[in-house]
């Protein structure tokens, strides 16, 4: 999907680096911020109940109805209200399975728009849980999300059984939105090569945890090969 190369230094600044263990205390939310400020990541993605947090110059990313989406629509907005008010500056919303996997999309467009009127003036991500979803429910969702005001079509929560990103599926979501909103690919990304691999398909955000790893062995990783198909 794009024929330039992915650096380090571009990676950190699409990162969402990412806290969203549930047993987090705020002692260690403390530490992972001041270690995201020192690797150099530009946004973090934490849960809302941390919130607020002094920021340390990072944007702060969270999400909502998270992991399961299974919340009522307005609970999400709600959700999303409060998370703006306590000083978040993008939500990541899970849309509802139930819905998507009854073709609802109307349904589907309407729970994102209830979030989207929530927190006007924030970047809105769309979680659709491609690993669960045929081809054509990622085109749905991807399609809902847009008519809806989304500005990001995101991959995964990282919690779903039935896994995280696949080149295949950001491919699609990309091909989807046509640049139009991003795709962020998020879950199981642990290594630089995997990285590249999403980035050659259409991402242009991803969600990870293990950015400091993944940058440390940079070098060490092979890009994907010229011609690649995915």
């Amino acid at each position: 999907m794009t024929s330039q190369a992915l650096t380090p230094e571009h990676f950190l600044a699409i990162a969402d680096h990412t806290l969203l263990a549930p047993p987090t205390t705020a002692a260690e939310l403390d530490t992972f911020l001041d270690g995201a400020a020192a690797l150099g990541v530009k946004r973090v993605c934490v849960s809302p109940s941390l919130l607020p947090v002094d920021k340390r110059g990072l944007e702060i990313v969270t999400v909502v109805g998270f992991p399961s989406g299974v919340h009522h629509a307005e609970v999400k907005a709600f959700e999303a209200a409060r998370a703006v008010a306590d000083g978040a500056d993008e939500v990541d919303m899970v849309v509802n399975p139930g819905l998507v996997h009854a073709g609802d999309w109307a349904g589907v467009e309407a729970e994102i728009r209830a979030v989207r009127d929530a927190c006007p003036g924030s970047v809105l991500k769309v979680i659709i849980e491609s690993a669960s979803l045929s081809d054509e429910q990622i085109v749905g969702c991807c399609k809902a999300s847009e008519a809806a005001g989304a500005d990001f079509v995101k991959t995964s929560t990282g919690f779903n059984v039935a896994g995280g990103a696949s080149a295949h599926a950001v491919k699609i979501m990309a091909n989807t939105v046509g640049g139009r909103l991003g795709v962020k690919a998020s879950g199981g990304i642990r290594d630089a090569a995997t990285a590249r691999e999403l980035w050659a398909a259409g991402a242009t955000r991803f969600g990870v945890s293990a950015t400091g790893a993944i940058v440390g062995a940079w070098d060490a990783a092979a890009a994907p090969s010229e011609g690649a198909s995915y």
